[in-house]
């Protein structure tokens, strides 16, 4: 309790770091009873001071409606806030936004763009997004060997999804030369995270 009130008088004091340590505190009930919509006021604070990961969890709860009404639109300001300071997993979401056409009018070309900042940082997800851009010709030419490179990228971080695409892009000879083996070998890595389409395709 005596941390919390340090950080507390911290926050209070206009400090960034203690204003979203406090936050992500009672967002996870850590020392204090979970509230999130405190959380989201302390949050609020340390993101309109610049900090890039408030200002993607804000974007967050704004998407999903975590403690504040969910609003699209606010979520997109706050994800493009902190994907401009180079967040990727912000990045990453916000192609996502652009994507689904959430907040945003739809742009296959926008989300494609976001995704390759964020993949270029190494975010797994995004390396598996911009893989099915590629694969589906969604904001770029169709490229079966660039969809490959960047599901590879994304399944040796063990993402479960990338896995089972490379899976079928092997077991369809999309992009590589054709090889069960090695499609039934991802398949098994999908499966044992538990991905229900890798074992369903086992059984």
């Amino acid at each position: 309790m005596e941390q919390l009130a340090k950080y507390r008088l911290a926050a209070e004091q206009g400090d960034v770091t203690a204003q979203f340590n406090l936050g992500m505190w009672y967002y996870n009930g850590n020392g204090v009873i979970e509230d999130i919509k405190e959380a989201v006021k302390w949050c609020k604070l340390a993101a309109e001071q610049g900090n890039v990961i408030a200002q993607f969890f804000l974007g967050f709860c704004y998407e999903n409606g975590n403690g504040v009404k969910q609003n699209y639109k606010e979520a997109v300001k706050y994800y493009r806030l902190s994907a401009e300071q180079g967040f990727a997993t912000a990045q990453s979401f916000l192609g996502g936004c652009y994507e689904y056409g959430n907040g945003v009018k739809f742009n296959y070309k926008e989300a494609v763009k976001w995704y390759r900042l964020a993949a270029d940082q190494g975010n797994s997800p995004a390396q598996y997004f911009l893989g099915v851009c590629y694969d589906k010709g969604n904001g770029v030419t169709q490229d079966y060997k660039e969809a490959v490179k960047w599901y590879r990228l994304s399944a040796e971080q063990g993402f479960a999804t990338a896995q089972f695409n490379l899976g079928m892009c092997y077991e369809n000879g999309n992009g590589v030369i054709q090889d069960k083996k090695e499609a039934v070998k991802l398949f098994r890595l999908a499966a044992k995270q538990g991905l229900p389409t890798a074992q369903w395709h086992l059984d």
